[in-house]
């Protein structure tokens, strides 16, 4: 009896495991304004699910004239937001072209300002460390953190 119980939760742990990273996580999709550097939406999902996918599942409707910045994660989002830019990835035994560096480095200077906000985010141990409360309440938590940035982001302009 006491094996079935273990081999069930250890059915439901399988999900949030990343092998990427060897552990239980939780993926987090946020979608930032780079003019206002606020948090619009956010989208979570298993550790399993990469960010591509948690991009598809998330079915989050980008209207065709705004530019969306993403990291290499996110190969093949031209496909669904024809106004997308992604960095080039370096091809299996081979380099990166000279155009195609400097269209990477200008992209992350584009996109180290979400990094920034990223970074903020992360004051809140929640979000860096083990986490210790239940699963179904960290959408729940991350909302709320990203309410306060939004909040303090607000008040600092204003």
């Amino acid at each position: 009896m006491l094996v079935k119980r273990r081999l069930n939760g250890q059915k439901k742990q399988r999900e949030y495991y990343s092998g990427k990273k060897k552990l239980h996580t939780v993926s987090t999709q946020v979608a930032i304004d780079l003019e206002s550097l606020a948090i619009i939406c956010t989208e979570h999902g298993s550790g399993r699910e990469n960010d591509f996918g948690l991009f598809k599942r998330s079915e989050l409707h980008i209207h065709p004239a705004i530019e969306l910045l993403a990291d290499k994660g996110y190969q093949g989002i031209a496909e669904f937001h024809e106004n997308s830019f992604i960095p080039f990835k370096k091809p299996r035994n081979g380099t990166l072209t000279e155009s195609q560096r400097l269209y990477n480095r200008e992209l992350a200077k584009l996109r180290i300002v979400i990094e920034h906000v990223f970074a903020k985010l992360k004051v809140f141990r929640i979000l860096v460390g083990r986490y210790r409360n239940r699963r179904r309440r960290f959408g729940l938590r991350f909302n709320l953190i990203a309410s306060l940035y939004n909040l303090e982001l607000a008040n600092s302009a204003a």
